[in-house]
């Protein structure tokens, strides 16, 4: 009996190291075939683009491209139709550079990304699909939710140059937090009342969009994690560590306006994290209001001028319109001068 275990063992060892060869293996193939697909379509764009160049030829370029087309598909099939070809040509004119870092995206990124028109715009996801190794899925999800548009409300022009030229650079608290976070993944309508307890269900059973939202770093910790002072529990809502930041980051649920009793709980917790919890080498440990009006005039005369650690935020069911935080944008420029 005891060497029928020991044979399963060592089936099963031999079975895990060939079935990570041959994982392995077929991640490499898939990258060399990606690799070359898209060193392909960049090249047919180039000579597509070689063809149209100037004013003068730009009319017999068009003419000749739907001919090309059909020529291609009788010699290769499928994948060379009209649209693809104009798809092709596209790439190369938002392209024009190609480095090794942009074959770790998918032709399909490159589908998504190109429907973006404002060059800033569109580096910026560029940078954070491969910074973040975002799905395809996931990449239409941030830009459908107006991830740039979000973070570019709190950030000065020179914060958000830094958003095309890098992606979202997380060195403080406050490079975290979206005005307003969207949460349209969640079982819960607009103008329906629910409780508060209800939004944290809601949340826990898609944990997995919600980091997505929170953004770069974040592991989840807990919910109602007990902290006790003096015989007395209190269980903030949501504890995550950000391991970008090396500190926790706690979130409360708030539905109604913040009030300054919210922002005290959220500094005892604060204050409990960076006494108790946290260790000599992680740094302060940041608090989230998340709310339906983070009332900010409130949190203005209750907290420090030189607050970096707590933070009021708006949550919305609903994508956001590029209008609203146009707005949103205006709004919080007229905040800043106010504030100084």
């Amino acid at each position: 009996m005891e060497g029928v275990i020991i044979k399963d063992k060592e089936i099963n060892n031999v079975f895990i190291n060939i079935k990570e060869l041959v994982l392995n293996s077929r991640n490499r193939v898939y990258s060399t075939v990606n690799t070359e697909m898209l060193n392909l379509y960049w090249n047919i764009g180039r000579i597509i683009m070689e063809i149209q160049e100037g004013e003068e030829r730009a009319a017999y370029g068009n003419a000749v491209l739907e001919d090309l087309s059909k020529k291609l598909t009788n010699e290769f099939g499928k994948g060379f139709s009209l649209v693809n070809l104009r798809r092709m040509r596209k790439f190369y004119c938002l392209f024009p550079i190609r480095s090794s870092v942009m074959n770790e995206l998918s032709w399909t990124h490159y589908l998504e990304l190109m429907k973006i028109d404002k060059e800033p715009k569109r580096n910026f996801y560029l940078k954070e699909c491969i910074n973040c190794r975002w799905s395809v899925r996931e990449l239409q999800r941030q830009r459908e939710s107006l991830l740039y548009e979000r973070l570019c409300v709190s950030r000065d022009k020179e914060k958000v140059f830094e958003l095309s030229e890098k992606g979202q650079v997380i060195a403080e608290g406050k490079d975290i937090i979206k005005d307003p976070f969207v949460l349209e993944f969640l079982d819960i309508k607009e103008n329906i009342s629910y409780l508060e307890s209800d939004l944290e269900k809601n949340i826990l059973e898609h944990l997995k969009e919600f980091l997505l939202e929170l953004g770069k770093g974040f592991s989840y910790v807990g919910n109602q994690v007990r902290l006790t002072i003096n015989e007395e529990h209190f269980y903030p809502d949501l504890v995550f560590y950000n391991r970008i930041l090396k500190c926790f980051v706690i979130i409360d649920l708030k539905i109604g306006k913040v009030t300054h009793q919210d922002i005290g709980q959220m500094q005892m917790y604060v204050n409990y994290y960076d006494r108790e919890v946290k260790q000599i080498q992680e740094n302060s440990t940041i608090g989230i209001l998340l709310s339906t009006n983070k009332n900010e005039t409130i949190v203005k005369y209750t907290l420090p001028k030189d607050n970096k650690t707590i933070f009021s935020s708006e949550f919305k069911f609903t994508l956001p319109t590029e209008q609203e935080l146009i707005d949103a944008i205006e709004e919080e420029k007229k905040n800043s001068l106010l504030n100084k």
